[in-house]
Formats: structure tokens, C-alpha cells, sequence
């Protein structure tokens, strides 16, 4: 899979060579018809689990920690986990940052992930603290009416396109509520299902937010939380390269996101995880 996508970076905008085309077509060999019922065996042997993030309270003043630590990493088993979970299954690390002192050069990893969205391509987070609004679906009904009021938008002098006449509690939704991509902490996104509290399996504490893994930083709705630096016009890229909304080549589902929610109380209890 790696592979797969370096060729697939290095070949944008000009065609494989022949070099290359040999080397995908041993990677994704042709289909055969009928296609081969696939095995439901499961595998059985260790399964290394991925990097996904690491986090620094240094970096994220808002990041809880339990006592004695200032650094998160979070990995994840690239496989579903059905009946519970069709995504992957996190495991949260709480470290000291001084107390880092080895690293491993050739990090373990799988004999093979279920799909090429569980696999991460490296890259920087810049984080950048943002404030949030509640998603439309956790408003009252008083406050969306208000929100669906073209004339209060109007007298407080906000420039909204008016497209967004009939129905502006939606500019809200989209430019103003809850923010797009990876976050840590902050407020719900909710679409799958209607708002879901979740309660600590130790202690029944209300959990809150921990970490958003999205499948892009942005959709074509929501392009205004597009960073200034990259609000330029996409440019197509051959399936399996990293795009400028997907910097980690992550997909969950069918496009959707993988929260992961922590108790308040004390870190250190089981996180639970939600697909929104």
C-alpha cells in the first residue's frame, strides 16, 4: 500500500511508466470474473497496532491530562470490530514527555490493514484554537427559530450569502457551529444518529470530547474553515495519494468520523468511541 501511493504521488499530473505500470499491476493485479468468495477466516496472529497521533499539552494548552504526563499518543488496530464497531479500535497512551528518552528506528507493524483508509500517511498537525458553537441538532427550538430569523442576520450587520435566505440557521450549522477535521476537544459533530450522550463505563461521569479523526479537514459544504494558505482550487489526484482535505489519507466508513470521548473525572478510565 505504501508503494501504491508513492507511484501514485510521483505519476501526478503525467502518466505511469512503463516501470510503474508493471509495479501497480502486481500490486492490484486485474479482476477475474466470477470474482473468488473471500476467505471469513480471521487471522490469527499478533496484529502490531498503527500510529495514529501524538499530542502535547505544550502545543494543546486545553489537552487533560492525568497527573504526571503532558504527552497523549493514540494507535489504532486497522481492522473493523464488528458486531460493536465497523472502525478501527484505539488505545490511548499517557506519557511524560522527559521520560521518552528511546525510540524505535523500524516500528512494528501489520502483516496487512483492512482497508487503505485505516493506513496513515505521516504528516504535521499545526494546531490553532478555535471557538465552537453547539450543533444545530442540540439547540432549542427558541434558539433555531431565532437562528432561521433572516431579518436578525440582516440588522446585526453579518455578511451571509443569500442563498442561505430561506433557511440561515443552516449558515450557522456549516460556517459557525461545530468545526470540520481533526480536533481535540471541542464540540460534538452529529449527523448519523441524534446527539448521544456518553457515560463512563467505570464511573457513569458525562465523558467529553477527546479526539475527532475525520475522513477530510473539509467537504465542498463547508469550505470556509479551509486554512488561508490552501484556499486554492483542488487539484484531482489519482486515487490513493494523499489530497489537500485528507493530509492523512484516513477514511472512516463511507466519509464519516471516528470521535473518541474521555471521562472528565479521570483520564485514565476506558475512552469509548463513536462513529458521527
Amino acid at each position: 500500500m505504501r508503494l501504491l501511493r508513492r507511484i501514485r504521488a510521483a505519476a501526478r499530473g503525467r502518466d505511469f511508466t512503463p516501470q510503474e505500470r508493471e509495479a501497480l499491476a502486481r500490486i492490484e493485479p486485474p479482476r477475474t470474473y466470477p470474482r473468488p468468495k473471500p476467505s471469513r477466516q480471521p487471522y490469527d496472529g499478533a496484529i502490531a497496532l498503527l500510529p495514529l497521533a501524538q499530542f502535547y499539552t505544550r502545543d494543546i494548552p486545553d489537552l487533560r491530562t492525568p497527573a504526571g504526563t503532558d504527552l497523549l499518543q493514540v494507535l489504532w488496530c486497522p481492522f473493523d470490530h464488528p458486531p460493536k464497531s465497523y472502525m478501527p479500535r484505539t488505545v490511548l497512551f499517557w506519557r511524560s514527555a522527559a521520560e521518552v528518552t528511546s525510540f524505535l528506528t523500524a516500528p512494528p507493524e501489520p502483516p496487512t490493514v483492512q482497508f487503505d483508509g485505516y493506513l496513515p500517511e505521516p504528516c504535521l498537525l499545526l494546531p490553532e484554537q478555535i471557538t465552537e458553537y453547539p450543533h444545530p441538532s442540540e439547540l432549542s427550538p427558541d434558539i433555531l427559530s431565532m437562528l432561521n430569523d433572516w431579518g436578525r442576520w440582516e440588522n446585526a450587520g453579518d455578511t451571509v450569502d443569500s442563498r442561505y435566505a430561506s433557511y440561515p440557521a443552516e449558515f450557522y450549522g456549516i460556517n459557525l457551529s461545530v468545526a470540520p477535521g481533526w480536533k481535540v476537544g471541542g464540540l460534538p459533530s452529529w449527523g448519523l444518529t441524534d446527539p448521544i450522550p456518553q457515560s463512563c463505563l467505570t464511573c457513569d461521569t458525562t465523558m467529553t470530547p477527546l479526539l475527532t479523526i475525520p475522513s477530510h479537514e473539509w467537504g465542498s459544504s463547508d469550505r470556509t474553515w479551509i486554512p488561508y494558505e490552501l484556499q486554492e482550487p483542488e487539484i484531482p489526484t489519482r486515487g490513493g495519494a494523499p489530497r489537500p482535505n485528507q493530509p492523512a489519507a484516513i477514511q472512516i466508513a463511507r466519509g464519516y468520523k471516528q470521535q473518541l470521548y474521555i471521562c472528565p473525572a479521570s483520564p485514565e478510565h476506558p475512552h469509548t468511541e463513536l462513529m458521527q
